[in-house]
Parts: C-alpha cells; structure tokens; sequence
C-alpha cells in the first residue's frame, strides 16, 4: 500500500526537474494527491489515480493472488493481454498516461515475434523494481526464493547485471524489513550471510565483514552476480542517516544529494536514505520523496514500500487510502498478498 500511494502522490508533480517550477506550480510542499497540469506526465488523470507503475503493480499483485505464488507463464500472459494490448510504443501512452522505456522496449521486441525471455532491454530504470515489490513480499520468509523469482522477473525486461544486482538487493532489503529486521547499519552483513548460506546468488570473496579473503576463491557461477557491492549500500546510508554529523537539511533534498534521475543508483540509495531517516512514518517518507522533484514517482513509491514495510498498515494515514483512485481494490490485494503469506 505504500508504494501505490507513493506513486500516487507523485502523479502531478511527477518529472519536475526544475525545483522552482514545482513550487511555482504545486505551491512550497506537496501534502496530498494532486492532478497533472496540462501539457505535463500523465495528462487528463485525476488527482489519486495510478501512473503505469502502479498499473503494473497491480497486475503483478493479482497474478501472486490469484496463482498462489509467482507464475512467470501467468505473469508473462498478463503482461500481453492486459498492458501490451493497450499500449503503441510510444513515450506518452497506455495506463497511466506515460509507458516507460523498458517496456516500451520489451513490446516492440514483442510486437517483432520474439519470446518473452528475449526481450530484454538495457534501460537503466526501477521499472522492475516497482513491480518485484509483491514478489519479495510474497516471498519475504524465503531468501533463495525471492532471489530466484525476483532475478527472474527483472531478467524479463532489463538485461543488465548491474541493474538486475542492484534490483535483487533492494527486493532483499524489502523482504527483510517486512519480516522485522532494523533497516540499521547491521542489515548489509546479514545480508552478506545469506550470500555465504547461498541464499542470494552473490560472488563473493571476503567474509561478511569484509576481512581479508582466507583460503581459495570459489569460481563465479551461472547466475551468480559479480560483486556483493549491492548488498553493503543500505547499511552504509543508514549509519549516515542516524549520524549527526551527517546532515540533508530538508530531507526533500535527498534528490539533490543522490540524484534526480530515473536510474538504479540514483533511486535506490535515496528511497534507502528515507526510510532509514524516518522508519515507518510512510507520510514524512513519502511526502519528501515526492517533494524532491525529478523522477519523484518511483523514488515514492520504492520509499513508500520501505515505510510501509516497517511500519505496517497503521503507519499510512487513512486519507491515503480514501483519497487512492482505487485505493479499496489495492487494500483487498494487498491483504490476500498478506494471507497468502502467512
């Protein structure tokens, strides 16, 4: 529910890069949902709908619902029926009113006859990310099999290892916080531990706290991504999150710190900033991701899962969910997600 809402509240602020046209158009501080002005992303929706993101996140929620677990054949099915159906290959089109460049890429390689599987582009976005949010919940008890589904979906639309890497780690982190873990500056060795039980499919060749290798090293295998670097990213921006001596003053500009843009290593660390800095007060986490300006959209809505994830439903104020276009629909899914689990 954190991530739909935070994709949600982005919608008419979304893709500002120009801070002082954001103020200029959507006042000092964004509080709430909000429609696109004329002429801007996602023109013609209402303040509270979806951008695609959400769009896809819903469709990945109901095929885990309804399927039992993730079902790449289901999931790959969907995805032909239910978006590349409505979709033309153009930027400023299909649900949500913008189509995102991965899966503009995946259609047309669709559209050309090859197989899912083979579709794969370079983008250097979190569009995978924003969907792999319910499979690493719905796998949050079970480190190997979130590896293995998430690796898998991110491999349907982005094929760089980097992005695949840094994607999984964020996934990991998700699902270690929705099982209770402090996102704190000792989150990245239990993490690495599970790279060492072979939980996560990460080379490695130190020890979880990085000492001096000892021993032989194990050659890198078939699926295995080169580097644990991932991994050590959310302890070290936690540590500096608590550290005094360590200040983003507002903490709206984290965007100017990590990053405006669309790409992994932008969006990451400061979704990792956020929900460090305030836990799981979904609405100061989201609220600033969203004032940040630039690509705000997935910024919310990875920050608004992190929240969500630590603080549960009772840390989202419940005039995000009334004031959610759909905002019923996600609450059911995300609640079968959650029996579904448990």
């Amino acid at each position: 529910m954190g991530a739909f809402i935070g994709d949600a509240l982005a919608l008419g602020p979304h893709w500002y890069y120009d801070l002082g046209a954001l103020k200029r158009d959507y006042g000092d501080w964004v509080s709430d949902y909000t429609a696109p002005r004329p002429g801007r992303y996602h023109e013609g929706l209402p303040a509270g709908a979806s951008s695609q993101a959400g769009f896809v996140l819903a469709l990945t929620t109901r095929s885990l619902v309804e399927r039992g677990g993730y079902d790449e054949a289901d999931f790959c099915a969907r995805m032909d029926r239910d978006l590349f159906a409505v979709i033309d290959g153009t930027p400023m089109a299909g649900p949500g009113g913008y189509t995102s460049q991965s899966v503009r890429e995946a259609w047309r390689k669709r559209r050309a006859g090859l197989p899912w599987g083979q579709v794969a582009g370079l983008a250097d976005n979190t569009e995978a990310a924003e969907r792999v949010l319910a499979i690493a919940l719905r796998y949050a008890g079970e480190p190997a099999q979130l590896a293995r589904h998430v690796s898998g979906n991110v491999a349907l639309t982005q094929r760089d290892p980097t992005v695949g890497a840094m994607t999984l780690a964020f996934a990991a982190v998700l699902g270690q916080l929705a099982n209770g873990v402090p996102l704190d500056g000792d989150l990245s060795g239990r993490l690495m531990g599970m790279v060492k039980s072979g939980a996560l499919p990460f080379h490695t060749v130190t020890s979880g706290a990085l000492d001096v290798p000892q021993g032989s090293e194990a050659p890198l295998h078939a699926g295995q991504f080169a580097s644990p670097d991932a991994l050590l990213t959310v302890s070290s921006i936690a540590r500096a999150a608590h550290d005094p001596g360590v200040a983003i003053e507002p903490a709206s500009r984290v965007g100017l710190v990590y990053g405006l843009p669309c790409a992994v290593y932008h969006q990451f660390p400061a979704a990792y900033y956020l929900a460090a800095r305030f836990r799981g007060d979904v609405e100061l986490g989201v609220l600033n991701a969203v004032n940040a300006g630039g690509q705000n959209q997935a910024r919310a809505m990875l920050t608004g899962a992190l929240c969500g994830a630590i603080g549960g439903l009772e840390a989202i104020p419940p005039r995000f969910i009334a004031g959610l276009e759909k905002g019923a629909e996600y609450l059911a899914l995300a609640k079968a997600l959650a029996e579904q689990v448990g």
